[in-house]
């Protein structure tokens, strides 16, 4: 479980898109503000949905191989097979040129509310699934697991962690690398999301195979 979270965790903190709006939130007018409304929204959607999972299995893991160990693995695995389909797919389609978002136009005026909004819109809900259906193996009577979880929910959180840490204490050099590191992730968007989409994917279904049959 503990290996499969740092996959998972490592995937979602690292994907480009929510990286490239949070930079574009922190070089607003009271951007640290914005930013942290979004990295709290971003950290209480990944909560809520352990929460969820925790409160479904009592904190106590199903048996192995029972119903909704089986269905709990069956749902990783999909979540794996869709991920390599989808980065397959957006490795061999036709190159098109990318305009900005529609939410990057609506940006400049945004305010805390809308910064936590997006923060849920921009989360990769794929992703945020398979950590849920991962989380149905934890023991929470066992320190272990909690921290685990824990270290999940932050390690998917830690650029943002990073970012707004870096611009409330070093503004002005913060505005210009982090804006420096925004053009990086434009230009090397596609490539990012197929690679992350394929090396998730295809951890999650091994996993999961290897899993069900063992």
């Amino acid at each position: 479980m503990v290996l499969d979270l740092v996959v998972i965790g490592t995937a979602i903190t690292l994907g480009p898109l929510h990286n490239s709006a949070f930079i574009l939130l922190l070089s607003l007018r009271r951007g640290v503000r914005k930013g942290l409304a979004f990295l709290l929204s971003w950290l209480a959607n990944l909560i809520t949905v352990i929460a969820v999972v925790v409160l479904l299995t009592g904190g106590q893991p199903p048996a192995r191989h029972s119903a909704p160990s089986t269905a709990a693995l069956t749902a990783k695995l999909a979540i794996g097979l869709a991920l390599v389909l989808y980065g397959a797919y957006r490795r061999h389609r036709p190159p098109r040129p990318h305009g900005p978002p529609r939410w990057a136009a609506r940006i400049d005026d945004a305010s805390w509310v809308t910064a936590a909004g997006l923060a849920w819109l921009l989360q990769p809900w794929g992703l945020v699934g398979a950590g849920a259906a991962t989380a149905f193996e934890s023991n929470l009577s066992t320190a272990g697991d909690w921290l685990a979880l824990t270290g999940y929910c932050l390690l998917a959180t830690l650029s943002l962690i990073g970012m707004e840490t870096y611009a409330a204490w070093a503004p002005a050099a913060a505005e210009a690398r982090l804006n420096a590191l925004r053009n990086w992730l434009s230009r090397h968007q596609e490539q990012l999301i197929v690679t992350l989409s394929l090396l998730a994917g295809l951890w999650l279904t091994a996993a999961s195979i290897y899993e069900l049959v063992d």
